[in-house]
C-alpha cells in the first residue's frame, strides 16, 4: 500500500504566533501516524513560483494522511496557521 503525504507550502506572516502552531501541531500529527520528512530548511525554486517554507509529513497511507488533516483537534490548531501565514496544503498518495 502506498504511503500518504501532507505537503505544505507556507509563507509565515507572523513568526511569533506561528511558533505556537508548530509547537501544537507536531504532537497531534505524530500521534496520528505522521513523520516529518521535510520541515523548513534550505530550498531553491528553479522553475515557477513557490511560498517560502516547505513541509512534507509522511503517513502510513493516503487515508491516514487525509484523516490526520481532517482531524478536529488538528483543525483547531490549523486555525493558528491560517490566521498567521499564507499556505497551500496538499494531501497526496505516494508511489509504490
Amino acid at each position: 500500500m502506498p504511503k500518504g503525504y501532507i505537503i505544505g507550502h507556507i509563507t509565515v506572516r507572523n513568526p511569533e504566533a506561528y511558533k505556537e502552531y508548530v509547537r501544537l501541531d507536531t504532537p497531534i500529527l505524530e500521534r496520528l501516524g505522521g513523520r516529518f520528512i521535510v520541515r523548513g530548511g534550505r530550498a531553491e525554486v528553479p522553475e515557477g513560483e513557490a511560498l517560502d517554507r516547505h513541509v512534507v509529513i509522511e503517513f502510513p497511507s493516503y487515508e491516514a494522511a487525509l484523516a490526520a488533516y481532517n482531524d478536529p483537534e488538528y483543525q483547531r490548531v490549523a486555525q493558528i496557521r491560517k490566521d498567521n501565514a499564507d499556505s497551500v496544503i496538499i494531501v497526496v498518495e505516494g508511489h509504490e
